[in-house]
């Protein structure tokens, strides 16, 4: 189905873009990604380029207007991936967005073998708990870093 708007996987020469969209989600949601805007407009292409040794895939326009992104992330191989830094442009959210960009994450690591994925939410965000339940996610018992926040599992078929 063509929306005008794909999900692609960066590279490591994209890490301008991929700058870009992080600093514009920090921007966005200063509040949501336990980082500040201040902290990450001062990494240089190093730091950058090594943030996409981890998969991180953008939504975005045909005309390569950025809509929303998401990062599998797995700090090495004895964690499970999560799905961390997940985007959507406020202007592009309601359009099947986060739900293609969950699926990229999902599908790569169904392709890697993995038999789970997991990823955080904050409780007092209703709309976040349920898109991720509609996904196949659900709370695994486990607590998150900070106040408030929890771990939800989504098991892989295989």
């Amino acid at each position: 189905m063509d929306h005008g708007w794909a999900v692609r996987r960066l590279s490591g020469d994209d890490w301008q873009r991929h700058r870009a969209v992080r600093l514009a989600m920090l921007l966005d949601q200063p509040d949501a990604y336990g980082s500040t805007f201040a902290r990450e407009e001062a990494f240089d292409e190093t730091t950058w380029r090594q943030r996409l040794e981890h998969p991180v895939f953008l939504a975005e326009r045909d005309a390569g207007l950025p809509l929303g992104a998401a990062t599998l992330y797995r700090p090495d191989e004895s964690h499970d991936p999560e799905i961390v830094a997940m985007w959507v442009a406020g202007h592009a959210r309601g359009q099947g967005i986060a739900d293609a960009l969950v699926q990229a994450c999902v599908d790569l690591a169904g392709d890697r073998g993995d038999a789970v994925v997991r990823l955080h939410v904050m409780r007092d965000n209703p709309r976040a708990v349920a898109f991720y339940e509609r996904a196949g996610f659900a709370f695994d018992g486990s607590a998150g870093d900070v106040e408030g926040c929890d771990r939800m599992s989504r098991h892989l078929p295989g």
